[in-house]
């Protein structure tokens, strides 16, 4: 089943930009590196695997709408 949703331009391009904040992304890219050194505990890992899900799931919607503005009408 398909929908069709108008929405303003200006909140599509704002889903463009979404991310993950900043002090997440730093976590993320902490956990990343203490991971690649073989360093994780089990909390560490369940957190990092959490991080790495909410920035995939972000990347996903960002590209929905980064899709759907190439298609506008121009």
């Amino acid at each position: 089943m398909s929908s069709v949703i108008d929405a303003p331009l200006d909140w599509i391009e704002s889903i463009g930009d979404l991310g993950l904040p900043a002090k997440a992304d730093r976590r993320l890219q902490e956990l990343m590196a203490h991971n690649n050194e073989g360093l994780l505990g089990e909390k560490e890992r369940e957190e990092l695997e959490a991080l790495a899900e909410s920035s995939e799931r972000l990347s996903l919607v960002r590209a929905e709408a980064l899709h759907l503005l190439a298609k506008r009408p121009q």
